[in-house]
């Protein structure tokens, strides 16, 4: 389906579900496309959550600005858009860039129950978010083919299994008119991301501590090189109710590395707050 934003910028989504059972909405992190989460939704709708998974402005198969608007504030008035008719309780479930933008869009006045970072908080290591940073900005002429773009995953993420070069990691890329592939974002978007070293989310996070009824939950890769521990403190300072879960194995990209890991601490996360009648998560877990 299709959500129109406030300024006329369409938001191609899938949506699955009871349109009357709790909602789970996916936020992808900045450069991927809503299909980083396709293991994630298949294992939700199982649980007869209704689930929201849109492209972010400027990625994947939604538009791209014409103004190059970009900024958190344009990406969380897209969140109210996609929120808007829902007529049940629903949670956020948003990865990096993705987190971010449900951060500042709480600020804004939205009022989910239940809130999902995935390997992102208000003081990131800037080291981790500056090795992202650059590999948004590798490769400008893009690649010959789908095998050059896995390799240039693989040599961001070696950690990793090398990823196919077939269907899974077409869905990243598009074809320009000289024949070559590139990433499937608009490359004006790295204009706005300097926002992850500035105050934006620190100052939108506040809204958090006052927000107590607000269920949160970080999930972290140990492998992370964003989120390190003193980022981790100075957020359950600022939310002391903070629920982690460390999910070893994993780096940034915390869902493709241990999906079910990450499927099973969100399922257990949404079923508490969204009234399914589970025992509450613990403070902290490891997977």
């Amino acid at each position: 389906m299709v959500f129109v934003a406030q300024d006329g910028v369409k938001l191609v989504a899938d949506r699955g579900g009871d349109p009357a059972a709790p909602a789970v909405i996916f936020l992808h992190g900045g450069g991927q496309t809503r299909h980083s989460w396709s293991r994630a939704v298949e294992r939700l709708l199982a649980e007869g959550f209704q689930v929201i998974n849109f492209d972010a402005r400027g990625h994947g198969e939604s538009d791209w600005s014409p103004t190059g608007a970009y900024a958190l504030s344009d990406r969380a008035a897209d969140l109210a858009a996609v929120t808007a008719d829902l007529n049940a309780p629903f949670i956020l479930v948003g990865a990096s860039l993705g987190g971010a933008t449900s951060i500042v869009a709480i600020a804004q006045g939205l009022k989910p129950a239940g809130l999902v970072l995935v390997d992102i908080v208000p003081e990131p290591d800037a080291r981790g978010i500056d090795r992202i940073i650059s590999f948004m900005r590798g490769h400008p002429d893009g690649f010959a083919s789908v095998d050059e773009a896995a390799d240039a995953v693989a040599a961001y993420n070696p950690e990793r299994a090398r990823p196919a070069a077939g269907r899974g990691l077409m869905k990243n890329l598009r074809e320009g008119n000289d024949g070559r592939l590139r990433w499937h974002w608009d490359p004006r978007i790295l204009e706005t991301q300097s926002e992850f070293h500035q105050s934006v989310v620190r100052e939108a996070a506040h809204s958090l501590e006052s927000s107590s009824d607000l269920s949160v939950l970080l999930v972290r890769g140990l492998s992370s090189d964003v989120v390190s521990d003193a980022g981790v403190e100075a957020f359950r300072r600022q939310v002391p109710r903070l629920q982690l879960l460390d999910v070893a194995g994993a780096g940034h990209m915390v869902a493709g590395d241990r999906n079910d890991a990450f499927n099973d601490g969100v399922i257990a996360f949404a079923r508490r707050v969204l009234g399914q009648g589970k025992p509450a998560m613990p403070s902290k877990i490891t997977a």
